[in-house]
């Protein structure tokens, strides 16, 4: 019985320090409009969506942030590095009018290629 009423407890304590390094890691890093106004502007914003654009010019980086589960249009591809928060780098070639969906997360992007890269 004390077994359970343990297990119970830390099963408790494991779910509240998740929601904690949760809620912290969303602290931590804001949104990417909030973080790198000079790279995305708001389009619409209200209780069901957030649309941003973000345009980067060639060599040019925003600052780390999140998003909510996204759906992405690009309107001109490019060569992409995107940087986790965990640090892993992924780079992507993404063609011109490429949509993805993602998940909610945390990175950081920056135009590795010569052409301006514009996202919806």
């Amino acid at each position: 019985m004390n077994i359970i009423k343990i297990n119970h407890t830390l099963i408790a304590l494991v779910c509240l320090a998740i929601s904690a390094a949760s809620l912290a890691a969303e602290q931590a890093y804001p949104p990417a409009h909030v973080t790198s106004p000079s790279q995305y502007s708001v389009l619409q914003d209200n209780e069901h969506v957030l649309v941003l654009k973000m345009v980067l010019q060639p060599g040019e980086s925003d600052v780390m942030h999140r998003h909510r589960n996204e759906t992405v249009y690009f309107q001109n591809g490019g060569c992409l590095d995107i940087t986790q928060a965990n640090g892993e780098t992924i780079q992507a070639n993404v063609p011109d009018g490429h949509v993805m969906w993602h998940e909610a997360w945390t990175h950081q992007v920056t135009n590795c290629g010569s052409n301006k890269v514009i996202a919806i």
